[in-house]
């Protein structure tokens, strides 16, 4: 979910990622290249299983505590890394 946000990758978007990307890290998140999630005991695309049904970070974050909820609380250090925060995403390998 975090090298979703980092990428851009969203849940409305992830079909139209999936089908045109040639960056590496997101075609070994999405499951189209690699065998992580075999690795793991999970779908290949377990990435982009996530992403479709759920969504990346900042639209879970948004979605349950974002400013148009009765919690709202700012992303402050929950952040990625090149907005501030401490969220980095370590290499999908």
């Amino acid at each position: 979910m975090f090298a979703g946000e980092e990428f851009n990758v969203t849940s409305a978007n992830v079909d139209d990622v999936r089908s045109s990307t040639t960056n590496p890290e997101v075609m070994r998140l999405l499951g189209l290249e690699g065998e992580l999630g075999l690795k793991l005991g999970l779908d290949n695309d377990w990435g982009y299983n996530i992403i479709k049904l759920v969504g990346n970070y900042e639209e879970v974050y948004n979605r349950n505590l974002g400013p148009d909820t009765p919690t709202y609380i700012p992303r402050g250090l929950n952040s990625l890394y090149t907005d501030g925060g401490l969220i980095y995403a370590p290499p999908v390998r």
